[in-house]
């Protein structure tokens, strides 16, 4: 497996696409409203991480590290927990039901186990349903189709039983890059859906990118500080990200205030927020406004080690 110093040389070193979209600094910062559900999707995201959630549907979500208050605070439990072991991508998450808020929850896990990374290197385009030329990261697209089949039936169900919930999709890494693809699905089929992902790689080319940020529903693509994550795959090999980018301008394990998020609108960013950093930090990918790690799975599907999912801080 590749040093991190090197993969992340070899992931890097290409320039920008030509036909990539303007890129917009915005001036505005976000209101309190926005900041209190990203502190929310964020510990959504952060319990797909936890082995409580993916066997035990018809329960309460639970984080066993306590990174999760505000979920356990609400009156929300799973209808769908799953852990796709048998498929090759290893997809795992839930479909939860906040009553709280009257929201429906999706929410994909970041890697944890090694057939997890063996999909991040799964670099190669795909041509996607979601719309002509709409070219996805073949192991993220073959991820969705895994988790497709008892997600989309489960999101239906919830939403014929809980008139006027509002739909939400999140992740955290390569659960954020699930979401993504997940989110831009149940738009086709005409839910109207919200997305929040976190610490997320590319997922696909310009088509893809412009098709998911000009979808109705609302769009957060959140970043943090000096995440690598987010840089790759590099925009040489026909990535490019979804927008707009909302910027953790903190460091790592200091409290999130509302004025320390900034919005950035388009698809390539070399100059500002997350694209600034020529210096990135494993670590920077670990926090969004909480410690997304702290229930990781510590169960290992077959041979080897997953030392070098670690060292680049996991997609």
């Amino acid at each position: 497996m590749l040093p991190f110093a090197s993969f992340l040389l070899i992931v890097s070193s290409c320039g920008l696409l030509s036909n990539a979209t303007p890129f917009v600094v915005e001036t505005r910062t976000i209101d309190d409203d926005l900041f209190q559900r990203l502190k929310l999707m964020s510990q959504y995201a952060s319990a797909a991480y936890c082995p409580s959630n993916h066997d035990s549907p018809g329960t309460p979500i639970k984080c066993s590290a306590g990174n999760c208050p505000l979920v356990e605070g609400l009156n929300s439990s799973t209808i769908l927990e799953y852990s796709r072991t048998e498929t090759p991508t290893d997809v795992t998450g839930f479909v939860a039901v906040d009553h709280t808020n009257k929201l429906i929850i999706v929410s994909f896990r970041g890697s944890s186990t090694r057939d997890n990374w063996l999909t991040n290197m799964n670099f190669g385009l795909t041509h996607t349903h979601l719309c002509k030329g709409c070219t996805a990261h073949l192991g993220f697209w073959n991820s969705w189709q895994d988790a497709r089949g008892a997600v989309v039936p489960s999101v239906l169900a919830a939403a014929m039983q809980n008139p006027g919930y509002s739909i939400v999709v999140t992740g955290h890494s390569l659960g954020g890059a699930i979401a993504a693809l997940s989110a831009a699905s149940l738009r086709t089929l005409g839910f109207d859906t919200a997305l929040y992902s976190f610490g997320a790689p590319r997922v696909g080319g310009h088509k893809l990118s412009e098709f998911i940020s000009n979808q109705p529903g609302g769009t957060y693509r959140v970043t943090h500080y000096n995440d690598p994550v987010p840089r790759i795959p590099s925009l040489g090999t026909g990535y490019v990200h979804f927008s707009p980018e909302y910027y953790i301008e903190v460091a790592n394990e200091v409290e999130v205030k509302v004025q320390d998020i900034k919005v950035y609108r388009g698809a390539v960013n070399r100059k500002w927020g997350n694209g600034k950093w020529s210096h990135q930090d494993k670590e920077a990918h670990r926090w969004y406004f909480t410690k997304m790690y702290s229930c990781k799975d510590a169960a290992k599907r077959g041979v080897g080690e997953l030392e070098g999912l670690d060292v680049v801080a996991a997609f």
